[in-house]
């Protein structure tokens, strides 16, 4: 089952975490606010008073920037540009470290993390999914969203904004696949601060996450998603262009958790590549 949404600018922009936008320009946490204040005069001066005097300068160069940035979305949502988010929902189980596809049969192997944190267990991705020897069938999903190379971004802001939007568009997309398309979570109702600190059921690592460091893990979903009909090509090292673009997995499990796979030793590289088909040494390269 696959679902492929575009939203206008406007949708996505909904669900931009603005804290990452700061971030990239060097502003700490507290000035991201500046995107839940209420436009009207009166409040954005009250959230510029709350600063201690010393800040207050740097508070205006926030929001400056949240205002620049609000007249790019602006103008691409009037040039009707959009983003767009595509989910496949496939039957699946897992065996040892591996997921495995009911109606391909195809394998998608999976990392081990090597150093835990004291008394919990070296967790894997495809923990989260039931055992094939179980006999019930369970689900995994898979998802990509971009923003179309038509948008422009050659300033550093637009390509900034356009990174969020597609992080933005993932966010949406993903609550729209837990409320309706897969539907495990449809009484779901977050703000959000929650959908942010993903209160929600499950999670979607995407490729680059420290569960998932593998970037040759993109030709896999290139091939189970179709990229170039969203108009995702891949570089020889994996990277996804538009680079406004990400991709990764979805799983439903209540337990499922961000964890750091850590340095992936030799032996474990070596069985991995095995299992993916490939040799060591040329995986060596796709590893963050």
């Amino acid at each position: 089952m696959t679902h492929t949404q575009r939203y206008t600018i406007h949708e996505a922009a909904g669900y931009i975490n603005w804290l990452y936008f700061f971030h990239a320009w060097g502003f700490p946490s507290r000035y991201s606010s500046i995107a839940s204040v209420h436009g009207c005069v009166a409040c954005r001066q009250n959230w510029l008073q709350a600063f201690p005097e010393e800040e207050r300068d740097r508070a205006r160069q926030a929001m400056r920037l949240y205002d620049e940035a609000q007249q790019i979305l602006r103008q691409w949502d009037e040039a009707g540009y959009h983003t767009l988010f595509r989910v496949r929902l496939m039957e699946a189980n897992s065996d040892g470290e591996d997921i495995v596809l009911t109606e391909s049969g195809q394998r998608i192997p999976f990392l081990r993390q090597q150093h835990p944190q004291e008394g919990k267990p070296c967790l894997c991705l495809a923990d989260f999914v039931r055992p094939l020897m179980s006999g019930i069938p369970d689900r995994i999903g898979i998802f990509a969203s971009t923003i179309p190379s038509q948008v422009p971004t050659d300033k550093l802001e637009e390509t900034l904004i356009a990174d969020r939007l597609a992080e933005a568009t993932a966010e949406l997309g993903h609550l729209q696949t837990r409320r309706q398309w897969w539907g495990y979570a449809p009484d779901e109702h977050l703000t959000l601060e929650e959908l942010f600190a993903e209160k929600y059921q499950g999670k979607r690592p995407a490729v680059g996450y420290p569960s998932l460091p593998d970037q040759s893990v993109c030709f896999l979903l290139s091939d189970l998603l179709d990229f170039p009909s969203l108009g995702i090509r891949l570089t020889e090292n994996g990277a996804m262009i538009p680079h406004a673009s990400t991709c990764g997995f979805m799983f439903a499990h209540p337990a499922t958790c961000h964890f750091s796979v850590g340095k992936v030793g030799e032996d474990q590289l070596r069985d991995y590549a095995r299992r993916r088909g490939i040799s060591a040494e040329s995986l060596h390269k796709f590893f963050r």
